[in-house]
């Protein structure tokens, strides 16, 4: 057998055999990682049978691919298998900086909840898909299905109306939550005496 007929002939072994590679290693890795595993498959066969003729192709393919998904998921495991005690620093602060801006930032969070709820349905769905979800004003304006001037406009507008809500409640509220705080942390402390 010329080696071009043997070349033609692996790579329409291969081509037969595809599925059931696909359908073997689809029960090792991911879905979105059996392509690229097939194709690797090939690669490395193809590579094998041009320095010497392989004669039993069919089981050589299946075991490379099994091979090549095996150690694709050990790369992807050793990947994510890191200690907390592998850092010098932890990656975030572990814990909270204080009690008391704990609850100013719940404050704050409720005080943002209670002036976008305040805004009307157009400009609150704008607003809050730009400050909240981050999308673009393209993005908010296709979703919507209004212009982007429009958009630009209702998230203008619902930011001065949140920062004016959320002043005047602050100013209303500040003596009332100052005296909160003191009672939450006194409570605290008598609870932990207690």
């Amino acid at each position: 057998m010329t080696n071009k007929n043997n070349k033609n002939q692996f790579t329409n072994t291969f081509i037969s055999y595809q599925n059931t590679i696909r359908g073997f290693i689809s029960r090792i890795v991911k879905p979105d990682d059996i392509d690229d595993i097939v194709q690797e498959t090939f690669v490395r066969t193809y590579e094998a049978n041009l320095k010497q003729e392989i004669k039993y192709a069919r089981s050589y393919m299946l075991k490379t691919a099994k091979n090549l998904a095996f150690n694709h998921n050990a790369k992807w495991d050793n990947k994510f298998n890191v200690s907390i005690e592998d850092f010098i620093e932890p990656p975030v602060e572990l814990t909270s900086t204080t009690f008391e801006d704990d609850y100013e930032s719940k404050e704050r969070f409720l005080s943002f909840c209670k002036a976008t709820d305040q805004l009307s349905g157009s400009v609150r769905k704008c607003f809050i898909l730009k400050k909240v979800y981050g999308l673009s004003q393209k993005e908010i304006a296709q979703y919507l299905q209004l212009s982007e001037s429009t958009v630009e406009k209702h998230v203008a507008k619902g930011l001065l109306k949140s920062v004016q809500y959320m002043q005047k409640l602050n100013y209303n509220t500040e003596q009332g939550s100052k005296a909160q705080l003191n009672k939450v942390k006194k409570t605290k402390s008598q609870s932990s005496n207690g």
